[in-house]
């Protein structure tokens, strides 16, 4: 590719201030923009890179005649500067066949231009973080030279800049998939489709299925596109837009190459030497949700000829995902667990599928055109008191308040509703309602905006204030 002069980064976050570093080792002119402070750490790392920044504002004639835009995934495309950049960018001299239209991306798209690595991409409304760190697992114990980059691990851009991998384990969001265009991925794997911000898609749920679907693109027949085949939605797209990638469904039954035979589960990728069977008593992350995320990571490693000896070792050792049913002390015999990590209702759904106690669930948060009624026979069944903790709870309180209402039962009586607004409240109060044997679950529903800087800071926070009881 043709370089440019001029590359403006929009937002000095992790992925940011990764491009920028990259964009100057490779000889752009590099300038960094963030409507915000830039945090103490990301100034360090522009600084020793001799890297122009500005923060706590935009300033439009400082980006107005880049080349390159490269835009935080956490910004909009209908953000005023994104679209006054857009307008500019439209009445500017015509292009020539030597000068192609600017395009807005991402910065997995930019690194990847950079760098011959073997791409395993991840994405999903739910199990992706899970899957793409069971992955990076195993292909760290089989000893390949690997990243771990996208949602978690550090920005792909900086590694391409100052120590290129020969393999990336990459977890994309719908919003990184956005501004993608000529990326391909090696492996692209796809969880799952559930209605999830639908706020950022004009509440439309195709034009959120479709940014999931743009991990598919580019690919050829010589890649692989493994999937989840007891989804409708993914069924539906797959069936219209027929992926050129080779297939590699997973499911419950035996017509997928990873699947669940009796108690067993078996992963059989045509490239495995044999086929691998391990008892799902031994799989280290239990829970239905965690068998479809160990079918779809234990693929990938089959497909780059990972002995099954190190897949199965991954498979009963793993760890798991901080923030995603994560425990975090037992109080006077009631069990908490941090699933700060569940932004979406069907996220919630598979943590109380998993509840094996009573359980009292603190919910709430950032509303992203949430659906409740996904978990509404779950709550009846596993719940006996909801905490809601958000700044607004209204909408939580339409849906729920009418369950408090319903007839009490020989096996249950109607559910508790406890309203507060914040995390300091919702977990003494659900301490105070649960019994000796229950679980407090903080499995929110929501994004974490309205009261945190990130899920991970509420996670925290949560486990902090159980520690304090």
């Amino acid at each position: 590719m043709e370089k440019k002069d001029f590359v403006i980064i929009l937002g000095a976050g992790e992925s940011g201030v990764g491009a920028a570093i990259l964009a100057k080792v490779k000889g752009f002119r590099v300038f960094v923009s963030d409507m915000g402070m830039v945090k103490d750490e990301y100034k360090a790392l522009l600084i020793s890179h001799a890297i122009d920044f500005e923060e706590g504002g935009h300033t439009f004639d400082k980006l107005k005649d880049a080349e390159i835009i490269i835009k935080s995934p956490g910004i909009p495309d209908n953000a005023p500067i994104i679209r006054q950049l857009q307008e500019y960018n439209a009445t500017r001299e015509p292009r020539t066949q030597n000068r192609e239209p600017i395009r807005i991306i991402s910065e997995i798209e930019f690194a990847a231009r950079y760098t011959q690595a073997k791409m395993i991409c991840i994405t999903g409304s739910n199990g992706k973080t899970t899957t793409t760190s069971l992955i990076y697992d195993m292909l760290s114990r089989a000893g390949l030279d690997v990243g771990l980059a996208g949602n978690i691990g550090n920005s792909l851009a900086l590694q391409v800049a100052l120590h290129d991998r020969q393999y990336y384990v990459i977890e994309l969001s719908s919003f990184q998939l956005d501004n993608m265009y000529d990326f391909r991925a090696d492996i692209a794997i796809l969880m799952n489709i559930t209605p999830d911000h639908l706020d950022r898609y004009d509440n439309c749920f195709q034009n959120y299925v479709n940014a999931k679907f743009r991990i598919t693109q580019n690919q050829t027949p010589q890649d692989a596109f493994i999937y989840w085949s007891e989804d409708p939605v993914i069924n539906r797209e797959i069936a219209r837009i027929q992926p050129k990638a080779t297939l590699y469904p997973f499911g419950q039954n035996e017509h997928n190459v990873a699947y669940i035979d009796g108690s067993h589960l078996v992963v059989a990728a045509p490239q495995a030497v044999e086929p691998l069977r391990i008892p799902i008593e031994q799989l280290s992350l239990q829970g239905q949700h965690n068998r479809l995320n160990s079918m779809a990571a234990s693929l990938a490693a089959q497909i780059l000829n990972i002995r099954n000896e190190v897949i199965r070792e991954s498979l009963t050792t793993f760890a798991g995902v901080p923030h995603r049913l994560q425990y975090v002390a037992t109080v006077n015999n009631i069990r908490f667990i941090n699933d700060s990590k569940a932004t979406n209702v069907n996220s919630c759904w598979y943590a109380l599928e998993s509840m094996t106690t009573p359980t009292v669930l603190i919910l709430g948060g950032k509303d992203k055109g949430n659906d409740y009624s996904e978990i509404d026979e779950l709550v009846r069944q596993k719940c006996h008191t909801l905490v809601f903790m958000g700044l607004h709870n209204e909408k939580l309180h339409e849906h729920f308040d009418s369950f408090a209402r319903e007839p009490r039962t020989e096996h249950r009586e109607p559910i508790r509703i406890i309203d507060t607004n914040n995390l300091h409240d919702a977990v003494r109060l659900a301490y105070e309602a649960a019994h000796p044997g229950d679980t407090v679950l903080l499995s929110p529903c929501c994004a974490s905006f309205d009261l945190f800087k990130n899920y991970e800071e509420r996670g925290d926070l949560f486990m902090n204030e159980v520690r304090h009881l």
